[in-house]
């Protein structure tokens, strides 16, 4: 990519990104008929990643109980598990896991389905009748996949935790209410507050991203797939740019 691309390649994104905020208030209080695309986007999204994101989060969790419990337990410093847990799971891989289950289903999609649009002129029939195509198509995949993003870290949160509790009785037996007592007190707003704008955030990336792929293709069919891989690519590297900005910030303050 040559200067002129470095430099309005992220200008475009950030104008697009501007542009689709805009659109939000429009979509939220308009009633507008793409809320089935909202729903559908967060069923896709959320729902569908229920599984995966399960699986995951349990052998996360279970792995830092089998890893760190032993280890803590060598010099009689088993209560650090649960900072060690909240760390890990909550403030950290959680949120970034997250993003990257999202990215791999639905970055994709999101980019050639849009990139599909544009190359069966569906786009300029939606500008032809007078239908805004932010408003219609990037708002409704850009709100649901933030309120999935968000929605799937707090469920990445819970079955991590649940699954440390599971490989926890195997080191030190505890009943229910005291493991998750323990972790609630070590729980801080803090630690919710920078897992939640770690969530918003990567997902108003990857939406970006994978839109702003969608419509740049122009007339080739092959273009299609390559404006899905390019909507993953960017979007694990800007994810993992702003989790590693905004940890630093975190511990800085």
């Amino acid at each position: 990519m040559n200067l002129s691309g470095i430099i309005t390649g992220p200008l475009y994104t950030l104008g697009f990104f501007t542009r689709t905020l805009k659109g939000c208030w429009s979509f939220i209080f308009r009633g507008n008929v793409s809320f089935k695309t909202l729903i559908m986007q967060i069923l896709f999204t959320f729902i569908e990643a229920l599984g995966v994101s399960s699986l995951l989060a349990i052998g996360i969790g279970a792995a830092v109980n089998a890893i760190g419990m032993p280890f803590l337990a060598s010099f009689s410093q088993e209560r650090l598990i649960y900072p060690l847990l909240i760390t890990i799971i909550t403030r950290e891989l959680g949120p970034l896991l997250t993003a990257f289950i999202i990215i791999a289903r639905s970055a994709t999609a999101i980019a050639t389905e849009i990139a599909t649009m544009v190359i069966s002129h569906e786009v300029e029939a939606y500008i032809s009748v007078g239908v805004d195509p932010i408003e219609h198509l990037a708002v409704p995949r850009f709100l649901g996949v933030i309120v999935s993003m968000f929605l799937l870290n707090i469920y990445f949160s819970i079955f991590g935790l649940a699954g440390s509790f599971v490989v926890a009785q195997v080191f030190n037996p505890l009943p229910a209410s005291v493991y998750f007592n323990n972790l609630l007190q070590i729980l801080s707003i803090n630690d919710i507050l920078i897992s939640v704008v770690k969530s918003v955030g990567f997902g108003m990336i990857l939406a970006v991203v994978a839109i702003c792929q969608g419509f740049s293709v122009e007339r080739a069919s092959t273009e299609i797939p390559v404006a899905g891989l390019k909507a993953v690519g960017a979007s694990f590297a800007w994810c993992i740019i702003l989790d590693i900005a905004l940890s630093a910030l975190y511990y800085i303050a």
